[in-house]
């Protein structure tokens, strides 16, 4: 079982990680080029964790046993002292890209590269390493101290003992993890477009609003949250970027075509609960 997790990026999912992650009992080195950030997402994650005792699923010590072994880093070569690597950088395939270039100079011969992505290819990540059978998806759910899926992503070359220690960290975490090959979207994602995109179809031609499309689907459907709702949860930038990646993996097969209205929200910095407005307004 690896023992120290280095995660790249503190934005939501990987601040969220890292608070699962050392509740799990890891030592986690959370890296940010941004110091503001890393502030931000160790805030949050006090503020999870107070939470988290006050409704009585996690004690004070664990709690405090674990925000003690999440350190903070703005130095990247540090994460050469982990056992594992998580990136949750944007979903830009450049960007993680250059992550997995660099990681692949400060890492040890077999530490595991896992990449959080959403619907990037994991065969093109793990190509650009010595290493390419060490590196895997591993992808976790927003929020990620809530949502107990993740899914674990074989690229072409990851070894089956590579497949088996994150699939054990998961468990260690608490998750409940799938298996799937290297796919556009892989199952969630994939399953998902059909639902944003047609509730973006129908409220631009103007059928229903999304009020009326989130509750519908609530009362009718039985889902906890409508598709306009979890867009604006997860964010307008993000769920646009997941689509055009999974569109254009697609050879931009029409059904799988992001809508306008998501890059007009995207453009008018519109993008749900974290900037307080999307197809909702937050307080």
């Amino acid at each position: 079982m690896k023992k120290t997790v280095g995660i790249i990026g503190a934005g939501t999912m990987g601040g969220g990680i890292a608070q699962v992650a050392a509740l799990a009992g890891f030592d986690v080195l959370l890296y940010d080029t941004s110091g503001e950030a890393l502030k931000a997402s160790m805030e949050r994650i006090r503020g999870d964790l107070r939470t988290s005792v006050q409704k009585g699923t996690a004690t004070s010590p664990e709690a405090t046993a674990a925000l003690t072994r999440i350190r903070p880093r703005r130095t990247f070569e540090e994460m050469g002292a982990a056992d594992a690597v998580i990136e949750a950088a944007p979903e830009d395939l450049e960007v993680k890209k250059e992550i997995f270039r660099a990681l692949d100079r400060i890492v040890a011969p077999r530490a595991v590269l896992a990449t959080n992505t959403s619907s990037l290819s994991i065969t093109s990540i793990g190509s650009l390493t010595r290493t390419p059978e060490s590196v895997v998806g591993m992808h976790f759910f927003n929020p990620p101290a809530r949502m107990k899926l993740v899914e674990i992503v074989r690229g072409s070359q990851t070894s089956e003992q590579t497949v088996r220690t994150v699939h054990e960290m998961a468990l260690a975490m608490g998750k409940t993890a799938v298996f799937c090959s290297d796919t556009p979207g892989f199952i969630v994602n994939r399953v998902a477009r059909p639902f944003y995109g047609e509730a973006l179809r129908v409220l631009g031609e103007g059928t229903a609003t999304a009020e009326e499309i989130d509750r519908i689907v609530r009362l009718s459907g039985g889902f906890r949250m409508g598709p306009f709702e979890l867009m604006d949860l997860i964010g307008i930038d993000v769920n646009y970027a997941v689509t055009k990646s999974v569109y254009e993996q697609f050879y931009h097969e029409p059904r799988f075509r992001p809508h306008p209205i998501q890059r007009r929200m995207v453009e008018a910095g519109t993008l749900g609960r974290k900037t307080g407005r999307g197809f909702y307004r937050y307080e």
